[in-house]
């Protein structure tokens, strides 16, 4: 079976939350970034163009996908993935590995699952509105790829 990949919904989700900026910044958690939600090797004085934004972020989704396919052993439908490949873009690999959120999906409890989306909305101990919005984007993604899988 050949590896899922991010759908257009996928891209479209993220890039509604991340943005992109063309100058490095510091996220909320206080991370150099830049480009659409970019941080391998970032400097604060890092700028770029569009095109540079968007290499970088297919190449990031890459990463997020391979931890998503590797990780998870429970069958997923496109939307499902979509939506574990934008909380892994966020949150990082290491984060989605130690979640209950993941333990939950691989014990076959999707819906279950997806009721750990929203506890991820704290960055630094702080409640993010910013997060919250995308952690419910990400469960209503999920959500209703499950009904269809169902």
């Amino acid at each position: 079976m050949a590896a899922m990949k991010a759908s257009g919904a996928c891209r479209a989700l993220i890039r509604q939350f991340e943005g992109c900026r063309l100058t490095a910044y510091r996220c909320p958690a206080g991370i150099p970034t830049i480009g659409i939600g970019h941080t391998r090797g970032v400097k604060m004085t890092d700028r770029c163009n569009v095109q540079q934004a968007d290499l970088w972020l297919t190449e990031d989704l890459q990463d997020a996908e391979a931890a998503v396919s590797s990780l998870v052993k429970a069958p997923l439908s496109q939307g499902q993935f979509d939506a574990l490949v934008s909380f892994v873009f966020n949150l990082g690999a290491g984060a989605f590995k130690q979640s209950t959120l993941l333990k939950r999906l691989n014990a076959g409890l999707p819906i279950a699952a997806a009721d750990e989306f929203k506890r991820w909305v704290n960055s630094g101990g702080v409640r993010l509105q910013g997060l919250v919005n995308r952690r419910a984007a990400e469960e209503a993604m999920f959500r209703a790829a499950t009904r269809v899988a169902a």
